[in-house]
């Protein structure tokens, strides 16, 4: 048997080696990417409770679509140059034209372009336009006051009129300085950590916070707002579902961060009613 025929077996089998090890090479790559998506495709979110929140995930749904679809086109086309890099016989210097660089640079900045704002524009717009809008008259009035490390929730009673606060008068009965000598103190009520407010009725909060940054977050009904010192801060949200739902705070205010937890309450109608009908009958305010 002479050289050349023993060639041609040899270099058959080694470029069925090589192309194997190149269908492998491109189909790890191309499992990573599709891994990803299916490990990403899973509902992340917390059930829905507000009404303005359905926006919001619309927005994070889109964004994760078109990031997604991007993820895997890109591991699909890595897969192929891939396998077809690898069949080549030797290495060869291949460049794109100045002309293709621009177009294929302006392809995917027009794309970039529409999956981060185009599309987050045209769905968050009208969400943020009601969030951030004027804040309805008929909303429920609640005051949240943020320290290291409690939420301090306060009611105003019949008055409509929320008593003044020194902070000279911060004390452990009265965490945030409530003046007792304004008329208007009589009828304002003080929970510590607990916050209830009626389902189907806009609700407007007003943060505060005593001494650090604090962040207030409602998982399930998209809201998260950071409390500043200095600063009154106005929220409002819409809650469409009872139950009870944390209340955590997402800024690192100390070192009892961690334990910095309250309880909201979505309750109906006619129980929230009964809730801040005491405020009238003992006509007093206090901590509980």
């Amino acid at each position: 048997m002479t050289v050349s025929q023993t060639a041609g077996p040899m270099a058959q089998r080694s470029s069925s080696h090589r192309t194997l090890e190149a269908a492998l090479v491109a189909i790890l790559f191309l499992a990573i990417g599709l891994g990803f998506l299916v490990y990403g495709a899973r509902p992340w979110s917390t059930e829905l409770a507000s009404r303005h929140g359905a926006g919001i995930d619309a927005m994070m749904n889109f964004l994760l679509t078109t990031t997604g679809a991007m993820f895997v086109i890109g591991h699909v086309v890595l897969a192929t140059l891939i396998f077809q890099g690898a069949l080549r016989g030797r290495v060869a210097l291949r460049m794109a034209s100045s002309r293709t660089e621009r177009r294929l640079a302006l392809g995917l900045g027009l794309l970039m372009a529409f999956a981060a704002e185009g599309g987050v524009l045209a769905i968050g717009i009208p969400v943020f336009k009601e969030y951030f809008g004027d804040i309805p008259e008929d909303a429920v009035v609640i005051e949240v006051t943020a320290q290291q490390f409690a939420w301090n929730v306060r009611y105003r009673g019949p008055d409509g009129t929320f008593a003044r606060t020194d902070p000279g008068l911060i004390s452990i009965d009265n965490p945030i300085g409530i003046d007792a000598s304004d008329p208007a103190a009589a009828d304002d009520r003080l929970f510590i950590n607990q916050l209830t407010v009626p389902v189907g009725r806009p609700v407007h909060l007003v943060l505060k916070s005593r001494d650090v940054i604090h962040s207030f977050f409602l998982p399930a009904h998209r809201v998260k707002q950071d409390a500043v010192p200095g600063m009154t801060i106005d929220i409002w949200f819409f809650p469409t579902r009872e139950g009870s739902f944390e209340i955590p705070c997402t800024e690192l205010c100390g070192l009892g961060h961690y334990r910095m937890e309250g309880l909201l309450r979505v309750v109906s109608e006619s129980e929230y009613q009964q809730f801040v009908a005491p405020a009238v009958a003992d006509g007093q305010g206090g901590a509980r």
